[in-house]
């Protein structure tokens, strides 16, 4: 397939959709949650025939008009708990711009906004997708067409409103989706730029996969009080996933890595598989790495454009390639039902980005298998995530023999990777941009 048409492939959306294998609660149906019959049909449209828990209890409080903090494990069908309601109520009043989301990466939202278009076809709403890495002027005319929907990143919006582009003053929903990190202290003046411009009266919705001690600190200084959900639940992975980490010393990391690709590739031709690292440069060396022992694979970090983004997510998700290097700029989310394999290249500092990367696979009740792989200086590191999520991982060993085999090569080509990426300054924001390798 020429790379004109992979650029053109667009993320299907009936996948995209907090999909129909979750967990649901068989006593309830979407009719006991008293939403619209059109909203009900379209879900049957996407095979989503029955509520998750999170859905059942969170839906119709949010009907009532009550604000909502929830927090599920990933793949529980977060999204459409709100998705769902706000366009309930929509078509009860329907103006713009009606509802506000924001969310930590320019991927969540560009899925969030695929939802709300999904579940709100057949009424035709209007979306607007406001992220860096987009055209500002085009961002500002659809933005004075004032559509039912804005979803947007923090640092975005806030240049939208300094440049008095965008009404905020009668939205009747705010849904901070991933509100763990919004609510972080790099995102702050941001947040409070946008909460000096909506009304006081709306109605504040807020989720994520992981609690924190600001998210429960949230109902008690509330004037309105909020329903909450799952809030005291401790940081957890599902029980579909299997959890294994590999020993190594440092040097011999990448080696592991791709062994580990080759064999479960091997072992899984048509399984796609998604592997983690903490840098964008990083990132970027292990996929120059793979293209050049061969293997098909895109990346995902910051210091890419935008479209190039959407673009790697769309040849994976589309299955045109297999491997995906990624930053944490894509573990928050980001819904790939048919991901079987999660590698942690690194082991996260957080146990909560442990818990957000390896909810990449196993999701809504499917199988999946996550391997970090832990070198001498990340052992405490490791036994720290253990006892946040209350599991001791499973050692998996490593053949040091096939990894020998390939250690000098692989080192050869990373530093040689490395070294093209000093060449075209690889991520000094301040030098002219250059064309990576």
């Amino acid at each position: 397939m020429n790379e004109k048409k992979d650029s053109e492939l667009e993320i299907k959306q009936n996948e995209s959709i907090d999909n129909k294998l979750v967990i649901k609660d068989n006593n309830k149906t979407f009719q006991n949650l008293n939403l619209k019959q059109w909203l009900i049909d379209q879900c049957l449209k996407l095979a989503i025939k029955s509520p998750t828990p999170v859905q059942t209890e969170c839906i119709p409080e949010i009907l009532k008009g009550n604000d909502v903090i929830a927090i599920a494990e990933t793949g529980s069908g977060k999204t459409a708990t709100f998705v769902l309601p706000i366009l309930h109520q929509l078509f009860q009043d329907p103006y713009g711009i009606y509802a506000l989301i924001l969310t930590p990466t320019r991927e969540l939202a560009y899925q969030i906004s695929q939802q709300f278009k999904s579940l709100g076809r057949s009424a035709s709403i209007r979306v607007c997708l406001i992220t860096g890495g987009q055209d500002l002027a085009k961002e500002s005319r659809e933005l004075l067409t004032k559509p039912h929907i804005v979803v947007s990143t923090p640092g975005r919006m806030a240049h939208h409103i300094e440049s008095k582009n965008i009404i905020l003053n009668k939205i009747k929903f705010l849904v901070m989706d991933e509100a763990d990190r919004l609510l972080e202290d790099n995102f702050n003046s941001q947040i409070e730029q946008i909460f000096k411009v909506i009304p006081e009266n709306r109605q504040t919705l807020l989720f994520s996969a992981t609690s924190t001690n600001v998210l429960k600190s949230l109902p008690s200084s509330s004037n309105r009080k909020p329903f909450v959900y799952g809030l005291d639940t401790q940081p957890t992975t599902v029980t579909e996933l299997d959890q294994r980490y590999i020993f190594m010393p440092a040097n011999m990391k990448d080696a592991v890595l791709f062994s580990l690709i080759d064999k479960f590739e091997q072992k899984n031709p048509y399984s796609l598989i998604m592997v983690f690292t903490n840098t964008c440069k990083y990132c970027q060396v292990l996929k120059m790495v793979a293209m050049n022992v061969g293997l098909k694979c895109v990346c995902i970090h910051s210091l890419m454009k935008q479209k190039d983004r959407i673009d790697s997510l769309n040849r994976f998700k589309s299955n045109i390639v297999k491997i995906l290097f990624a930053t944490d700029v894509a573990s928050r989310g980001l819904d790939i039902p048919a991901i079987d394999l999660v590698v942690n290249h690194n082991v996260p500092t957080r146990a909560k980005d442990y818990v957000h990367r390896v909810g990449r696979t196993a999701r809504a009740g499917r199988v999946g298998s996550a391997i970090t792989l832990v070198n001498q200086f990340e052992v405490n590191l490791l036994h720290s995530i253990e006892d946040s999520i209350g599991k001791k991982l499973i050692e998996k060993k490593a053949n040091n023999d096939e990894i020998l085999k390939i250690l000098t090569e692989i080192t050869v080509l990373k530093r040689g990777s490395e070294i093209k990426l000093e060449e075209i300054e690889f991520g000094d924001k301040r030098k002219k941009k250059r064309k990576i390798v």
